[in-house]
């Protein structure tokens, strides 16, 4: 049974509030630097977006949004090369077989950005979310339990002021 405090409220709760809130900063932090890190490496490499992509065209890849439409525009490029084959369609000695594979390996790494800055926009939401928990328990725990008696009780009828 959680301890009441002097105000009525649970003390237990609003310290269980304080550690949520604080570990939901943390998410926040951690979930943007590892937003940040990812697109400064992307940046790094210095990708832009092919102009005949769906979208982004001429952009810097350093999204998730402008990872996707390279990924996306590089299996077109390697379908339309290969004929329309995948590596796994084309024979082993067929030379466009490297172009088939560097093109796979090129999407999986830029597919593994993507699911980075997901990951990272999901700690980020759980961090929020933490914040927004503890504020809640933080402020239930300072509250007075109402109990069945103080709901049954009535309140004193207000004095009316006679003068005699």
């Amino acid at each position: 049974m959680a301890t009441v405090a002097a105000t009525g409220g649970s003390k237990a709760a609003r310290v269980i509030g304080i550690i949520s809130a604080i570990a939901g900063i943390v998410l926040v932090i951690a979930g943007g630097v590892t937003w940040g890190s990812v697109s400064s490496h992307l940046a790094e490499e210095n990708i832009t977006v092919s102009e005949d992509a769906a979208a982004f065209g001429g952009q810097p890849v350093t999204s998730p949004w402008t990872a996707f439409a390279q990924a996306d525009i590089i299996n077109h490029h390697a379908l339309e090369a290969t004929g329309g084959k995948t590596y796994a369609e084309l024979e082993q000695d067929d030379p466009l077989r490297d172009v088939a594979m560097n093109a796979s390996f090129l999407r999986a790494s830029l597919f593994t950005s993507v699911v980075a800055f997901g990951v990272a926009a999901l700690v980020m939401g759980l961090g929020v979310m933490f914040v927004l928990i503890g504020w809640a328990l933080f402020a239930l725990g300072g509250r007075k339990p109402v109990t069945p008696t103080d709901a049954a009780t009535p309140s004193p009828a207000p004095q009316e002021n006679v003068r005699a």
